[in-house]
């Protein structure tokens, strides 16, 4: 008489899948503890609640005064503009490189590759001091007009910016399947008609998640701002190094503020990227 070990067999597979997730779970929920923690703490010291009441006591709200200050609100809009400049000109770059990589295989591609990886692994001081060494190689005039002045904060945002875009790009391509364009080649398009009649089209929500993205990462950024376009306030001082600047003056309040509005910000655009990217995905 023979036993079925199907039922055994199952009931231990279950008891194992149980164990690998509820492990995956724990691990994914203690980080996220910990990050719910960073937020909630900057949001507890604006309000004032539980240990930080006593700091607050009849001080206004911090976020309030933040907003009120000059160089702050000139911050807030240099951010915001540098930030939109700078994503829509990562998304003009990564655009064609990442359909060349998805579609076109080339002698170095590997190379070329690794080195669109760079400003993603890069310490961004070195960044920020590689920027500064090659403008000492441009014509006088030209680097006058970018260092440490309004310009540089677009160009050390565009070189860490691009590489985030580049690759989000390419995966969306990676994705469109290439019988589209042949179709459309077979009917007599060029290869440039296939790609802006066809391609882009399908290619529109993985274009607005890359911009977002692009913008997000730039709204972080700042090392290679620190080192290449300063921070002067009223002139190059961006939401990143504004939080910098507050802390080295002592007002920890500002500081926090800031870093919660660009909590908030950051958060916003990369939620939007996500929901884009999964109907790129769909």
């Amino acid at each position: 008489m023979s036993t079925d070990p199907t039922p055994t067999r199952t009931r231990t597979v279950g008891r194992s899948d149980r164990w690998f997730w509820g492990t995956a779970g724990a691990v994914c929920g203690l980080y996220l503890a910990v990050l719910g923690g960073l937020i909630a703490a900057d949001a507890g010291y604006i309000a004032g609640i539980g240990p930080f009441a006593e700091d607050k006591k009849d001080a206004a709200n911090p976020l309030w005064s933040a907003l009120a200050d000059p160089d702050i609100r000139h911050s807030l809009h240099l951010t915001l503009v540098s930030c939109s400049i700078t994503s829509i000109l990562s998304l003009l770059t990564a655009t064609p490189i990442g359909y060349l990589l998805s579609r076109r295989q080339f002698r170095g591609r590997a190379l070329v590759d690794t080195l669109l990886d760079v400003p993603i692994v890069l310490p961004p001081l070195a960044i920020g001091v590689s920027l500064l060494i090659l403008f000492q190689t441009l014509p006088a005039s030209l680097r006058d007009a970018v260092v440490y002045q309004t310009p540089a904060v677009i160009v050390a945002q565009y070189v860490v910016a691009s590489a985030f875009a580049i690759r989000s790009m390419r995966v969306t391509f990676d994705q469109i399947d290439p019988r589209l364009e042949q179709v459309a080649q077979t009917l007599g398009a060029s290869r440039l008609q296939a790609f802006g009649w066809v391609v882009l089209p399908e290619a529109r929500s993985g274009m607005l998640s890359a911009t977002l993205l692009a913008w997000a990462r730039s709204l972080g950024e700042f090392g290679p701002l620190l080192v290449f376009a300063g921070a002067t306030r009223g002139k190059t001082e961006v939401l990143s190094t504004t939080v910098f600047l507050e802390l080295s003056i002592g007002d920890l309040r500002s500081a926090v503020a800031v870093s919660l509005l660009m909590i908030v910000i950051s958060v916003a655009a990369l939620t939007l990227a996500r929901v884009l990217g999964g109907r790129t995905r769909d």
